[in-house]
């Protein structure tokens, strides 16, 4: 077990210091989360009401698309510079690569979102900074690296992985956007617990389900 924990955490640190020389994953998902804020700020700026009414709509869309162009890059650099073979060759369980690459993937979307946040919150002068909001981009976004990092691995085999990972990807992930939607609506709106509790549990229940799922299948994904 201590050589587990010791080969996730090698791995994540790995992550951290190799974008700390490169900047190249953290930097293009900043542009690209700041870009489609821009643009929807541009689209929207004569309807005050549809603005409040996208918010969350609008903060999901950015999630999903920088996460999964961190999610591609980030297994993309260990397969072009021959890293993931010397990590299936590690004597180690494989799960622990998983966890380890989702850790850094899951630190990595944080940062965006640390970002995103309040900048929407000063462009839409709509206020996000609310416990309930930040528990579901927390939950949300678990579970959106947990499916991203196992299909990512799948995805990096092929030729086409730019384009195959969000085929696959976004097919499993509606469950997280909708339910991240609808209680992150909720809570600006100010709904009700009981109403807003039966998406927390779905986003949960996933979070639950998809991270043992990848813990099982990671081992034979790799290998092939």
């Amino acid at each position: 077990m201590r050589a587990f924990w010791r080969a996730l955490w090698a791995i994540v640190w790995k992550d951290l210091a190799a974008e700390v020389r490169s900047r190249e994953l953290l930097s293009s998902m900043l542009v690209f989360a700041l870009l489609v804020i821009l643009v929807f700020d541009f689209a929207l700026v004569l309807d005050v009401k549809a603005r409040h009414s996208v918010t969350a709509g609008v903060l999901w869309v950015t999630f999903a698309f920088a996460g999964t162009l961190g999610l591609n890059r980030s297994m993309a650099q260990e397969k072009d510079r021959g890293c993931m073979d010397g990590l299936l060759l590690a004597p180690v369980d494989r799960s622990a690569i998983y966890f380890g690459k989702a850790i850094g993937n899951l630190f990595f979307m944080f940062i965006v979102e640390a970002v995103v946040l309040p900048v929407y919150s000063l462009l839409y002068n709509t206020n996000l900074f609310k416990p309930g909001l930040l528990l579901v981009v927390l939950l949300g976004s678990v579970g959106y690296v947990a499916v991203g990092t196992l299909l990512s691995a799948m995805a990096v085999q092929t030729r086409t992985r730019d384009v195959l990972l969000p085929i696959l990807l976004f097919p499993l992930v509606i469950p997280v956007l909708i339910a991240a939607v609808n209680a992150s609506t909720a809570f600006l709106q100010g709904w009700e617990l009981a109403e807003i509790s039966p998406w927390i549990n779905l986003l949960l229940g996933y979070d639950v389900i998809f991270i043992a799922g990848a813990f099982m299948v990671f081992d034979y994904i790799v290998e092939e």
